[in-house]
């Protein structure tokens, strides 16, 4: 897919989200209590709290675990308040990082991501210094035989989609932030095995690493994505196989 993360492919790729399952559901109910205290608290009425549940119910969190993220929102929790903050900076080998993060103390969230740039051989750097590199876009992915991938490929651009990629029984959808939803119920509708639909950052341009590089962004990526407040992070470097292998 032209622009889509490497990243991401490559953490589907090894599994990493079933190995860090329980952490996921924190991250997740953390997302659908911000996204509820942002509008209403009910699915049908907030797009975003809608995608946050969707997301949930993807990974297979549990309904009584939505309901509780929700019912946060709404002082049927433990009051905890949340704010959205957006952390930018460079791996080793030049590639950008981009971190989201949900924090209730935003100077020890700060602190905990610049001790990561900083044990890792990266950097962070200033607001808006690396934002320009993505775009926002809706991703689906979709798992099953490649002959019905192809033809479900065909079923996403007829609804709206910009964008498919078939490979090893991955379907990957690119579709604009706006038209994820209506591209999910089609696809949905013939019967798509979706195992993910969210509004992610897809890199513009790609840097290509060496091996070392590789590996040390790696690394960081991981130690960023292993924080507690940290949502989603996202990167426009590329991967020597090797690399990833190791």
């Amino acid at each position: 897919m032209s622009g889509h993360s490497h990243w991401a492919t490559i953490k589907r790729q090894k599994g990493a989200q079933d190995a860090k399952r329980g952490k996921i559901f924190t991250k997740l109910a953390r997302e659908i209590t911000a996204a509820a205290r942002e509008g209403l608290p009910d699915p049908d009425f907030n797009p975003r709290l809608r995608l946050a549940v969707q997301k949930a119910k993807y990974a297979n969190m549990p309904v009584d675990n939505i309901d509780r993220a929700i019912k946060r929102a709404t002082g049927g929790g433990d009051g905890l308040v949340l704010n959205e903050v957006v952390y930018e900076g460079y791996a080793p080998g030049g590639a950008a990082v981009l971190v989201t993060a949900l924090t209730d103390n935003k100077n020890r969230t700060t602190a905990e991501v610049r001790t990561q740039f900083n044990h890792n051989n990266g950097a962070m750097v200033e607001a808006g210094a690396v934002t320009w590199i993505f775009d926002r876009k809706g991703i689906l992915t979709i798992e099953g035989e490649n002959d019905a991938l192809e033809a479900l490929s065909l079923e996403a651009i007829d609804a709206g989609a910009e964008d498919v990629q078939v490979s090893d029984g991955v379907l990957e959808v690119q579709t604009a932030p706006e038209d994820l939803e209506p591209v999910r119920k089609v696809l949905d509708a013939k019967g798509a095995n979706i195992t993910t639909a969210e509004v992610s950052l897809i890199p513009k341009t790609s840097v290509d690493l060496d091996e070392k590089a590789a590996t040390q962004t790696m690394r960081l990526l991981e130690r960023l994505e292993d924080l507690d407040d940290v949502q989603q992070v996202y990167t426009n470097a590329n991967f020597p196989q090797v690399a990833v292998e190791q």
